[in-house]
């Protein structure tokens, strides 16, 4: 299975440490992005299956973004990957409608166990 998936996080780093930790078959449409209002624009111009979201980024934050999913109704599963692991914050955007949050530096390993516990893969 292929759809589009999109990386949002300022870091080039961590945007391509997330894209070598995809599956093979998740690594075929990849679109990146360097910060929150990007995503979004992306978001709303090509149909994004998936996105992988840090928080903390300049311009609009992760949080901010799932806000402006949710309000403008975009249908995109979401895994927040974030060095920011305070319990309120995991709370805060599962309750936004993420799907999971990772700790960076990303794990394959967990990235896989998530993507299949939701039938991503």
């Amino acid at each position: 299975m292929s759809f589009p998936v999109l990386i949002c996080d300022d870091s080039s780093l961590a945007r391509k440490m997330v894209k070598r930790s995809l599956p093979d078959e998740l690594s075929q449409a990849i679109f990146t992005a360097e910060n929150g209002q990007q995503a979004l624009d992306i978001l709303e111009q090509h149909p994004i299956s998936l996105l992988f979201l840090d928080l903390t980024m300049p311009f609009m934050d992760g949080v901010e973004v799932l806000k402006m999913i949710k309000q403008k109704s975009i249908e995109v599963f979401v895994i927040v990957i974030s060095g920011d692991i305070q319990p309120q914050m995991q709370d805060r955007v599962l309750s936004l409608g993420a799907l999971d949050f990772i700790e960076k530096p990303v794990d394959s390993a967990r990235l896989h166990g998530t993507l299949q516990r939701f039938g991503l893969y």
